[in-house]
């Protein structure tokens, strides 16, 4: 079994979990991790995801985040002075955080308190905005739970994001690819 396959089993055995719907908003928040490395094998059994949501009778929804800087910057005034000169490109920049939490936001406030959004994408933030910051400006709005596909590690209560940033601290729950009972 590769390591996506055991993700997604392990994703299966606690989405099959019954869900406690008086816990907090930060802690409806679910992080599903994986090497980097595996992204195309991700995206190539995202339905198996979904299938195992379904299949503990909860709803699903994507969210992609992919392409969101192109969907952000196509949509800028001074784009074309922020290509001649990406370094005076404020990094984070404001309105981006904003345009990437609206875009979560309207997903979170479209699903149910049974309902599951997964953010796939998150890499596409690397450089621009910070994956700890998104959390914070859309865990409010969680009503169900929230899965970040992760590609980056945790360990010790610590992610990083593409492996690359120093870590922080996040009380999301971890779905690892790890074999065993109590790795999820």
């Amino acid at each position: 079994m590769n390591r996506i396959e055991l993700l997604r089993t392990n994703y299966a055995r606690y989405v099959s979990l019954p869900w406690d719907l008086s816990l907090p908003q930060p802690q409806r928040i679910w992080f599903a991790v994986y090497d980097p490395a595996d992204e195309r094998r991700l995206r190539l059994n995202l339905s198996s995801f979904e299938i195992a949501t379904k299949d503990a009778g909860h709803g699903w929804r994507l969210c992609d985040l992919t392409n969101v800087f192109a969907s952000w910057m196509s949509q800028q005034e001074y784009r074309e002075f922020y290509f001649e000169s990406p370094e005076d490109l404020p990094s984070p920049h404001p309105g981006f955080e904003r345009f990437v939490a609206y875009r979560v936001r309207s997903e979170l406030e479209a699903a149910d308190e049974m309902t599951i959004v997964a953010i796939l994408g998150v890499a596409g933030l690397f450089g621009f905005m910070k994956a700890s910051r998104l959390m914070e400006m859309v865990e409010d709005y969680i009503r169900g739970r929230l899965l970040v596909f992760f590609p980056g590690s945790y360990e010790d209560n610590n992610y990083r994001l593409l492996d690359a940033r120093d870590g922080w601290n996040y009380h999301a729950v971890p779905i690892t690819a790890a074999e065993g009972v109590g790795q999820v």
